[in-house]
């Protein structure tokens, strides 16, 4: 059995449904194309008009035990009659009332979908997640969607290159009028879900391009009234796009839009949060085994060989995202059209550091050796230097210099100067990439004749980021409140960075490889994807 597509004609496998094909030659005239995609072909006689997927009976896309679970594929179901009464009437009626049943315009045309803006924070922080919530009016009417009606399963969804495409063909397009479906039998899979299958229809996006407040103190971006103008112009479009989105869909369906960085951007669980809140479904009771999350960025890399090329995926930030729900992941292909899994990698994998119970066996990661000292720090921002220092060095009596409180050079080096003019050891919290840098370190020491030694941390950058991120989020893991690194420190440290050794006039070098030091509860936090 073939999905009807819109561009294709309806076909019926013999003379005996010619009846219906009149009847669908008159609906095709009265009734939408979203309704008219529920139509499928009919088969030869005997098939009871069962419909399959595009891809069943491949044998190719069976499954192995090893590939990461998706969603469950659906049933096979016996097709349900799509001929409304109404419909029927509209075929025995006469043209003049056909005519005017046809400008009643698209179903669900007077159905609006009711926007609201939510903060990350309730500090009086501005308002950065987007939120549309679509019930066609039957579902009004019935009562049959509110958040009393028990949906305990989930089917997530991003929404670009997912669930639709640019209908021009570009990248981008502010058009709310430019766009299709991804496929064709997106809208009838996910009715399925929604009618047949009780799912709750939801859709995350990452919308970083929206500016919900833009302008002067509007809290995203800077620039004249008309750029201002410009942001909300932008945001407008996005809402109508939606609008036809989801009316041509035609089923209650909630879109979440994330504008910023922040607690609600995937992979962090922010919008799901406001999913169970929204309808009453506290989150240990949603049923995550057979919920899903399908998106496109799933971390899959490049594919130059049969059967078909295929670029990798932009960032694995879908993938991560259902990892940090623990609901089933499954890419467009896979869900939609029954593609087998393709190989993907993270950039950064969790299952690499996992959490370790109990303190560390063995020698002390750091040592007092000398009655006084400089311990010189190397390392990128969030690769755990400040935590470094306050779990091994601080109990030894080490005082700190650190560049991000006292905010120059110059006052971290007369800092470091009035410490050991009293007698004490000192860290020199700071990043230290290069040999110019350490050099006027390593001067200070000789000029007090007390020895300098080197602890480099040689944490990748990805999980630097990660750090990062983790500290920009969570209170608890960010105990001096500081803001978040921009990409622009990552890229100078790294461009900078020259491996630091002895021959500088160092004492010693300690390398410190990365690994997760803390409490199973700050484990639970730090061990979520968050970027």
């Amino acid at each position: 059995m073939q999905i009807y597509h819109p561009s294709l004609p309806l076909r019926f496998a013999s003379s005996k449904h010619s009846t219906l094909s009149t009847l669908y030659a008159v609906l095709r005239t009265t009734t939408s194309p979203s309704t008219l995609r529920l139509y499928s072909i009919f088969g030869p006689p005997g098939t009871s008009g069962e419909m399959t997927s595009p891809s069943s009976g491949d044998n190719n896309n069976k499954r192995k035990a090893t590939d990461e679970p998706i969603s469950p594929p659906p049933v096979r179901r016996k097709v349900q009659s799509s001929i409304s009464k109404d419909a029927v009437a509209n075929f025995f009626s006469p043209k003049q009332q056909q005519k005017q049943q046809q400008q009643q315009g698209p179903k669900n045309a007077g159905t609006e979908i009711v926007w609201t803006e939510r903060a990350a924070a309730d500090d009086g922080s501005p308002t950065t997640l987007l939120v549309g919530r679509f019930v066609p009016e039957a579902q009004k009417e019935l009562g049959t969607d509110g958040p009393q009606t028990a949906r305990r399963k989930i089917a997530a969804f991003d929404l670009d290159s997912t669930l639709i495409v640019t209908q021009s063909g570009k990248k981008f397009s502010n058009d709310p009028g430019d766009w299709r479906w991804w496929h064709p039998n997106v809208p009838s899979r996910l009715q399925a879900l929604y009618n047949n299958e009780s799912y709750r229809i939801v859709i995350f996006s990452n919308q970083a391009g929206l500016k919900l407040h833009p302008g002067p103190g509007g809290g995203n971006s800077k620039g004249p009234k008309a750029p201002a103008a410009a942001a909300r112009a932008k945001v407008d479009a996005f809402k109508k796009k939606c609008a036809a989105v989801l009316r041509d869909l035609g089923v209650p369906t909630t879109v979440y839009a994330a504008t910023e960085r922040d607690r609600y951007r995937k992979p962090r669980t922010g919008m799901w949060a406001e999913v169970c809140a929204d309808y009453g479904i506290p989150e240990a009771d949603v049923d995550l085994e057979h919920s899903v999350f399908v998106g496109d960025a799933g971390g899959r890399v490049e594919r130059r060989s049969a059967p078909a090329a295929a670029p990798k995926d932009f960032s694995c930030s879908d993938r991560n995202f259902a990892h940090n729900l623990g609901v089933p992941y499954a890419t467009p292909e896979e869900f939609f059209l029954r593609d087998p899994p393709r190989e993907f990698a993270r950039e950064f994998d969790l299952a690499e550091y996992p959490y370790a119970d109990g303190e560390e066996g063995g020698a002390p990661l750091f040592e007092k050796k000398e009655e006084q000292d400089i311990v010189l720090f190397c390392g990128p921002p969030g690769s755990g230097k400040s935590t470094f220092f306050w779990k091994h060095l601080e109990p030894l009596s080490y005082e700190r210099v650190n560049q991000d409180t006292l905010k120059t050079r110059a006052k971290c080096l007369k800092a470091a100067s009035a410490f050991l003019d009293d007698g004490r050891s000192i860290v020199v919290d700071n990043t230290n990439p290069d040999e110019a840098g350490r050099a006027e370190w390593i001067e200070l020491a000789k000029r007090h004749d007390v020895p300098i030694r080197c602890v480099w941390f040689q944490t990748p950058r990805a999980i630097c980021e990660h750090n990062n991120a983790v500290r920009a989020i969570s209170k608890s893991l960010n105990p001096e409140a500081r803001s978040a690194v921009p990409p622009i420190a990552f890229n100078g440290y790294f461009s900078r960075f020259r491996q630091p050794t002895i021959k500088e006039g160092l004492q010693h070098v300690l390398p410190v490889k990365f690994k997760f030091r803390g409490t199973k509860e700050e484990y639970a936090i730090w061990g979520q994807y968050y970027i």
